[in-house]
């Protein structure tokens, strides 16, 4: 039987916490053009993914990653059109999972944001997201708020 994990639990086991990185990794890959668009060289939403990477194969500790996921949101408020700044915001969330499970909340959340008047491409990519998430953490993501 498959272990849920507890909604309330912000911080979840390490490993909780590398299974749901790679799922954040994966959602922000597919935003992080919107920020490359505005601001394409700027590489801090692309290293803080790399650090989420790197956390994965326990090559990067806790702290550093987070180092890189605050200076990805801080990519985020120098990012004028509002689609950048949702996509590092959410390259920003999807590293600090690393640290704390309940930034994948954030995610979709973001996600909504990026595309202002669009709403047939964010209904999309909120599907997509939606449907890669671990089923044991769909509960966790989209209702643990």
């Amino acid at each position: 039987m498959e272990v849920l994990p507890d909604d309330a639990d912000l911080q979840l086991s390490e490993t909780d916490r590398r299974e749901l990185v790679e799922w954040t990794i994966a959602c922000a890959e597919r935003m992080l053009p919107l920020f490359l668009a505005e601001r394409p060289d700027d590489e801090r939403p692309r290293e803080a993914l790399d650090a989420a990477q790197a956390f994965m194969r326990g090559e990067m500790d806790i702290e550093a990653v987070r180092e890189k996921a605050f200076a990805c949101h801080a990519a985020a408020r120098e990012a004028s059109d509002p689609a950048a700044l949702a996509a590092a915001r959410v390259c920003g969330q999807a590293a600090a999972v690393a640290h704390m499970a309940g930034h994948a909340r954030q995610v979709p959340r973001y996600t909504s944001k990026a595309f202002p008047g669009d709403r047939s491409r964010r209904d999309e990519e909120l599907a997509w997201q939606r449907m890669q998430v671990p089923d044991r953490f769909d509960r966790y993501v989209y209702e643990g708020d």
